[in-house]
């Protein structure tokens, strides 16, 4: 026989199977000592420097394409005086520490605002060559570091002249939360920049300031191995086929101080979308680290956990024994003996009786090689009802073993699947993790507010190169920014009468000063998705606005953070504007408690509203959710909007839950074992079978004519190959029986 047909094969291979689930089962379900830190807390720092140095990367980017616009928007109108430059691009803009104009012929300064900027840097090699006026990193005087971004001016007469614009490379201004830290780190493991660490002058004792200067150490030499590791390609720091973060991040464990064990997540800064242009700030080999001192669990082994996982694994083994000896009994055993009497039939061995099994279509196939023993040996056959058909008590088919069997593993795999580690409300979920989500959900609402005011401070700074006298030019200064700023999709000029003056992008909508005076209003109620617009009055043109529509998507865009479910931002009222997910715009939020969530984050508590998380346990299910207000500076603050999410925890990566898991995957893992052998046998030998006993019965009734071919080179096609000899057997008897008459028939006419 073939190495891989008959019947012989899957049940082997479902022993095997059975003992390797069996020993993944004692394994996997068995003893398991408790993470010193769960898997779910590494991954939610990971999140953490993701989402800060994303913000980072944001505020980097977004001040150098606002310096190179501006630059481009004043050379393109008539040369302005370097102080009235400088006292509009801070009118327009608070984000630059510090500006200065020179001249580039002499190197004179013309302008300075802000700090000090030192221009000891700017030689040659800054302002011409291939990386010519590339922004990059000095360090001050006091030892901090300035990220300089330049652009070139026109000047009055062709002179040229030198805008320099001073960012600092500090922390995102983030909620870090109790106990967080974080650090910006250079190349080689320099730590740029630091925050969250208190100042040892404010600590009340000398064991707080020892566990201060212990994390001090414990950042020092993290952010060393974490500069180390984003020095890798990020395609080849995760594992093949995965996604998500852009850039290279991780997680690493420091060492354990007062029962507190330093974790760090590690983020470099990357661009948004490596397939669409180049990232400044990527490309200056910065990475975000973050500390979180986490609390220790206990780690110990259950015994019990050891007795029950071998039980499992025992019960395993001896119902699939069960099974497999089911099979042998009731297919294999058969089918092998009625391989060797078919075959001593073809032989023409007709002496012995045909052993006929019990039931099934073995059995049919039994009877009919009987029926045809009697009909080849004709006088030698023992038994006179040889070539009678037997009653049809064995219409029973070999499906129902294969069902059997299938029963006898279920009994396994529904209890351990459906039964076992099951979690319920109950389920203890680590402190961290909700702060975690009220933090991140506070920096989502950060980075959404800050998008806003960027928007209307764009509209602030196209403003000014508006000519409302000239129509065409407006229009030509309104595409210009539309295809610049992605974040509109429509930019028009409304008149103190309402009237649409110019217009660039998509269709418009009403905007009227007087009934409203916000500079970002909301509207839109009833149609299929919100109306967010952005105005900046037009200078010198008393009731005249610019207007952007933001879109929609842009705002989606900013909501989709992996590790933090579904996020949505909504109105005073809990109505929703955008969201990480698919919505209907002014839709209510799906839980009952995430409305008064929200409400209770708007409660002003002291200076304002506060971000505030919750642990909603709802029968079985636990979701961790929380709610962060728009605070801060700017025109988005005063909206009354709100960011709130929530995800299931069931997706967190604690021991409870990873305990379900693996017994729901060793659940599965039976099953598909049930599909791949007894299908396996159905397919190659359940079905083969029927078809032969029909044959064999149809060749007993007398059907000569019928070929029969053998699907398979196995027991089955063997049975078959005797089948087809002994049809050849039995023609070639009744050709001769025919024959014997016509040749006596002569002689009996010549009398």
């Amino acid at each position: 026989m073939p190495l891989l047909g008959g019947i012989r094969p899957p049940i082997a291979l479902l022993c095997v199977l059975i003992l390797a689930l069996a020993g993944l089962t004692a394994k996997v379900l068995g003893p398991g000592s408790e993470p010193v830190v769960p898997k779910a807390v590494l991954s939610s720092q990971q999140h953490f420097a993701e989402d800060g140095a994303i913000a980072l990367r944001a505020s980097i980017d977004e001040r150098v394409t606002d310096l190179e616009r501006t630059a481009a928007a004043l050379n393109a109108g008539k040369p302005a005086d370097p102080e009235r430059v400088l006292s509009d691009l801070s009118k327009a803009y608070q984000k630059w520490t510090g500006t200065t104009v020179l001249d580039l012929a002499d190197g004179k300064v013309l302008a300075a605002r802000g700090e000090r900027i030192p221009l000891a840097w700017v030689d040659k090699d800054v302002l011409t060559g291939d990386k010519a006026l590339t922004p990059r990193m000095v360090r001050l005087e006091t030892g901090d570091v300035r990220l300089m971004t330049m652009a070139v001016l026109e000047g009055k007469q062709g002179a040229q002249q030198l805008l320099v614009a001073s960012n600092s490379l500090s922390v995102p201004p983030i909620n870090l939360g109790p106990f967080r830290s974080m650090a910006v780190v250079a190349r080689g493991g320099e730590i740029l920049a630091t925050a969250g660490f208190e100042q040892s002058e404010a600590l009340n004792s000398d064991a707080e300031r020892k566990e201060l200067t212990f994390l001090q150490k414990q950042m020092t030499r993290l952010s060393d191995q974490a500069a180390e590791e984003t020095e890798q390609n990020p395609v080849s720091a995760r594992e093949p086929g995965s996604r998500g973060y852009p850039g290279v991040s991780g997680t690493l464990m420091g060492g354990g101080y007062n029962g507190r064990v330093a974790t760090v997540g590690y983020a470099s800064l990357a661009a948004s979308d490596p397939e669409d242009g180049e990232s400044v700030a990527a490309g200056l080999g910065l990475t975000v680290v973050s500390l979180l001192p986490v609390v220790q669990q206990q780690t110990f082994t259950d015994d019990s956990r050891q007795l029950f996982g071998l039980l499992a694994a025992g019960a395993l083994v001896l119902l699939g024994l069960l099974a497999v000896a089911v099979l042998w009994m009731t297919v294999q055993r058969p089918l092998l003996g009625l391989f060797l009497e078919s075959r001593r039939l073809a032989r023409g061995d007709l002496i012995r009786p045909v052993t006929v099994p019990r039931w099934g279509e073995a059995a049919r196939i039994g009877a009919a090689l009987e029926r045809i023993r009697g009909q080849l040996g004709g006088a030698q056959a023992s038994d006179g009802s040889a070539g009678t058909r037997p009653p049809g008590r064995f219409r029973g088919g070999a499906r129902g073993p294969l069902a059997l069997t299938a029963v006898l593993l279920l009994l396994w795999c529904v209890p351990v699947g459906l039964l076992l580690n099951r979690t319920d409300g109950t389920v203890s979920i680590p402190a961290v993790m909700v702060n975690d989500q009220r933090d991140r959900t506070d920096l989502v609402a950060d980075r959404a507010r800050r998008a806003l005011n960027e928007a209307q401070a764009d509209l602030v700074s196209t403003s000014r190169l508006l000519d409302v006298d000239d129509p065409a030019g407006t229009e030509t200064v309104l595409k210009n920014a539309l295809r610049e700023h992605t974040r509109y999709q429509a930019l028009y000029v409304v008149g103190a009468n309402g009237d649409i003056v110019a217009r660039a992008g998509g269709d418009t909508h009403p905007w009227s000063a007087e009934k409203d005076p916000s500079l970002v209003r909301v509207s839109g109620q009833g149609e299929k998705r919100p109306i967010v617009q952005a105005g900046a009055p037009v200078p010198e043109r008393k009731g005249m606005t610019l207007v952007g529509e933001v879109r929609v998507e842009f705002l989606n865009s900013l909501l989709k953070r992996p590790g933090l479910g579904e996020v949505r931002i909504v109105n005073a009222d809990a109505r929703t504007l955008a969201a990480s997910d698919g919505f209907r715009a002014f839709e209510g939020l799906p839980q009952d408690a995430l409305p008064d969530l929200v409400r209770a984050a708007n409660v002003r508590v002291g200076a304002g509203p506060l971000e505030n998380g919750l642990l909603i346990r709802d029968g079985g299910a636990v979701t961790v959710a929380a709610a962060a207000p728009f605070t801060g500076g700017g025109v988005a603050a005063d909206l009354g909007w709100t960011v709130v999410s929530w995800q299931d925890a069931g997706r967190f990566e604690i021991t409870a839950y990873e305990r379900e898991d693996r017994s729901v995957l060793a659940s599965l893992l039976g099953i598909a074992l049930i599909v791949v052998c007894l299908g396996w046998i159905h397919l190659v030998v359940v079905r083969p079978l029927r078809a032969l006993a029909a044959a064999a019965e149809k060749l007993a009734d007398g059907d000569l004519k019928t070929v029969h071919y053998p699907r398979y080179q196995d027991e089955v096609g063997a049975v078959v190959r005797s089948l087809e000899l002994i049809r050849q057997q039995l023609q070639a008897r009744r050709q001769t029986q025919a024959r014997r008459p016509a040749e006596t028939r002569p002689g009996a006419g010549g009398r």
